[in-house]
């Protein structure tokens, strides 16, 4: 089903869009089934270089990850998604790509085990977070700083288990965090507690302990210290 021909607002529903949409979902969940180990998803540009910083630390990244036994899941495609998907190969973990249909169509990647190409966005989401233990954030635009948020408002609002959200590289995302201080905190529209959700490193070893330790103390159950509100 064409997403355009959905949203467009000028179009009768397509009468089958419900039934297609659900259909995406049950194989997305069929393949997320497949995924028989803890999995941490990794995102980042796409338009990045192999001789780019960020596709040298993605890629030690997923190694670390696939040395611990673990899976990496990505986008499918190029750039940080293929470097983190390379490296959990050679480190021998399970490499998992989810793919989305572009107007310019986006290759999936040499290194992949499991691989879906979606339709939507949406239905996409939900299979990188469903069998994800964390999220590694590498520098991107704005399909990687959607999925950033996204987790972020599924953390705040407990919708998801409280999972580690690691950004990687200060001197792409220390200006970010430096204008959520001033701007939303400031402006009690979000809270500190809602600010500590991330963790902010250059250290590819310090994002596998970061995630990994979590999940063997299995602190995303810990009890929120406070009912949140609904995201505004």
């Amino acid at each position: 089903m064409d997403e355009q021909r959905i949203l467009d607002t000028e179009q009768v529903d397509p009468p089958d869009a419900v039934e297609q949409i659900a259909e995406e979902f049950r194989a997305g969940f069929a393949l997320v089934d497949r995924i028989n180990r803890p999995a941490v998803a990794l995102f980042g540009s796409a338009r990045i270089g192999k001789d780019h910083p960020a596709y040298g630390a993605a890629r030690v990244t997923g190694r670390l990850f696939g040395e611990r036994g673990w899976a990496v899941v990505t986008g499918g495609g190029g750039g940080v998604m293929e470097a983190a998907n390379r490296g959990a190969k050679e480190g021998g973990g399970l490499s998992v790509g989810f793919n989305i249909e572009l107007p310019h169509e986006q290759r999936p990647n040499d290194y992949l085990d499991i691989e879906y190409t979606f339709a939507h966005f949406y239905v996409r989401k939900v299979c990188f977070v469903k069998p994800s233990e964390g999220f590694v954030i590498f520098p991107g635009g704005f399909g990687t700083l959607d999925e950033l948020y996204e987790a972020l408002t599924l953390i705040q609002t407990d919708k998801v288990l409280d999972f580690p959200v690691v950004l990687f590289g200060s001197d792409f995302w220390t200006g970010m965090l430096e204008w959520i201080r001033e701007a939303p905190l400031r402006e009690a529209m979000i809270s500190s507690d809602d600010v500590e959700l991330l963790h902010l490193t250059d250290d590819p070893e310090h994002v596998v302990e970061l995630v990994v330790d979590c999940y063997e103390r299995r602190c995303a159950h810990a009890p929120a210290a406070a009912v949140k509100e609904d995201a505004q």
